[in-house]
Order: structure tokens, then sequence, then C-alpha cells
């Protein structure tokens, strides 16, 4: 049994032998194959008021935006030249999206190209997430962004750390393949929160992780916060990937914008995913999340990290490294749905 005892002292080990334990167990579970997941910031419209992100209601100063299907369709389409094999749509949580657009949006996608659909639009209903299951989408990342419930509510103002975790457990039980993870570096923020937020990954029995320092932005109240600290953010992933095993990590966005190698960092301690922007340029950088240091972010970029680090691309679509999922009748922990249909699942291919 995990406990909480065990992953504060993995995080406070010794570093080198923490990392090189963990890429050796990355290579044991995922391969030594690099999964690039192809980012599409589809609108930049949010209704929550999140402390630390730039996208948060009360921001007056930001532009919204929303791209057309036919723009994001233009875009599947240049990720699938270049080799992608999975696209993540997201936007900001959005109460006023059409659910039905979007279902349309996944279901063009997946009848056009060769690729995954991840998901990451927020909390949503129940009905909302199997209205997109039959639409398509694969996955869904909903990261619960702190384990503790004071740190939680400190930070986010109109919205519940329950509801997050009550639709994880619904997107699980719809047969999606679901990631959660933290923000690391949130003040008042200690190692056994950390631990906590391995923990819930854990107990949830996640299929992807992702774990990225605080990058404060200037118009939010923790404008004048210091950022997440590098090590301390490469060692949750570490400790992460000892204790949560055939899962994808993600060696997140923010991790460059604190330090320029800090992507290619996190591949050498456990994680085995990375990001691609693949917004369109007039848009980019009005998903202004937290403030970029402007680093390359395109496939070419990507391809030569992996390069230097003598790592291959992953083949497949990269799918869930646990137990195969046929559609909505998978079996998980004791419980089977029953909304019917069936997809295809390259999990025997996976590395």
């Amino acid at each position: 049994m995990v406990s909480h005892r065990q992953i504060e002292n993995l995080l406070k080990g010794n570093r080198d032998a923490l990392f090189s334990e963990a890429d050796a167990q990355r290579s044991h579970h995922c391969g030594d194959g690099v999964h690039i997941r192809g980012i599409i910031e589809f609108s930049n419209v949010c209704s929550r008021n999140c402390a630390y992100c730039g996208l948060r209601r009360d921001n007056t100063t930001l532009k919204r935006f929303t791209l057309t299907r036919e723009e994001i369709l233009t875009t599947v389409a240049l990720a699938e030249k270049s080799g992608v094999r999975t696209v993540v749509l997201q936007s900001g949580e959005n109460d006023t999206v059409r659910d039905e657009w979007l279902a349309e949006t996944i279901k063009a996608v997946k009848d056009r190209f060769d690729v995954a659909v991840t998901l990451s639009v927020g909390v949503k209903s129940r009905d909302c997430y199997a209205l997109w299951r039959q639409a398509g989408a694969d996955r869904y990342l909903l990261k619960h962004e702190v384990a503790s419930v004071s740190l939680y509510n400190t930070f986010h103002p109109d919205s519940q750390l329950d509801d997050r975790i009550s639709a994880l457990r619904d997107l699980q039980l719809l047969g999606y393949q679901i990631g959660t993870g933290n923000i690391v570096g949130l003040p008042g923020q200690s190692p056994t929160d950390l631990a906590a937020d391995i923990l819930l990954a854990h107990t949830l029995d996640v299929d992807m992780a992702a774990f990225g320092p605080l990058v404060p932005h200037a118009n939010t109240p923790l404008a004048h916060t210091a950022s997440g600290d590098l090590d301390l953010a490469l060692r949750v992933i570490a400790a992460a990937r000892l204790i949560l095993g055939p899962v994808h990590i993600a060696a997140t966005t923010a991790l460059d914008a604190i330090a320029s190698d800090g992507r290619e960092k996190a591949l050498t301690c456990g994680a085995n995913v990375i990001m691609v922007n693949l917004t369109p340029s007039p848009y980019r950088r009005l998903y202004d999340i937290y403030p970029k240091k402007g680093q390359p972010n395109s496939v070419r970029s990507v391809q030569d990290i992996l390069a230097r680090l003598g790592r291959p691309t992953g083949t497949g679509y990269g799918h869930s490294l646990k137990q195969p999922k046929r559609g909505f009748f998978q079996k998980r922990k004791g419980h089977q749905t029953g909304l019917g249909g069936t997809t295809q699942d390259d999990t025997a291919s996976a590395p």
C-alpha cells in the first residue's frame, strides 16, 4: 500500500538516485519512445477565476478568441502531416460553449484524420462527457491542480476539488483514458501536499499525468509570487513515475517557461510524453495561461530534443499502457459501463 510517508521520502531523498531509478522505471514501463502530443488551444474563454491563470475571468486585458471548426480541422491536418498521432483540444473552462458544437468537431476530426483525440476543457456534466465520448474522444485531461482542500479553495474561488475528482471518475466509467496532475510551487504548498497529489493520481488509477511548476502571470493575484522550483518539479515527476508505474507522464511546457532545458531534463527522470503547440500563430499568444519565454515548441524543435537524448519518437497513438480498453464496455475496478459502442486501441503496440 502506497503511503504519504513513502512518497515524501522519495521527494526528499537523494536526487541522483531518484532520477536514475525513475528513468529506469520509465524505460521498463514505457520503452524509450517519446510520444508527441499536439496541443490545439481552440479557445481562451474561461468562466473560472483561478488565482494563478492568465485566462481567468477577471483578466479584462486579454482579447478572447474561439477557433472555428474549419480552423481546428486545418490545424489537425497539419498535425497529422507532421506525424503527430494525438491532438489535444484544450480551452478555458467555458460554461457557454455548446456541447453539441464540440461533439460535432470531435466527430469531424475522427472522420477525417487518423489521430487520437484528448480533451482538456474542464469540469462538465456526465451527459456532456458521454456525448463527446460517443463522438469519438479517446482521452480526457483534467488536472486536479492541488489535492489539499484548503489550498484548492484558496486558489479556486468558484470551483470545488470534489467536483473535479467526481468528474474524473465519471470519465473513467465512460471509457475515457484519464489524466490528472498538479501545480508545483503554489504558496503554502508542502512536501506533504505534493505527496497527496501523487497519491491521488495513484488512487484514481490514471492513464496519464502532468506535473508542472507554477509560472506567475502579471494579471493574476499571484503576480509577485516566485516561480516554482525546477528541481522540485523534476522530483515530483520522478517520484510519480516510481509510484504510478505504467502511465504516460508529460514533460510539460511550463518546465521550459522557467528553464530553457526543463522539458529535456524531465525526459531523463521519468517523463515519456512531450507536448508541441499547434495553435495557429495569430491566436497562440492570446492563450496566455502563463508568460512564455518564446522557447521553440514545434515538432522540429521537439525532434531536436529527442535527437540530443538519443530517444526515438513513440510509435502508434500512445494509448494507455494499462489494460486494453474496448470502447464503453470496459471493466475497471469492478465497474462496467453499458453505453454501447466499441473502439480500436493500440495498447499492444505502445512502447
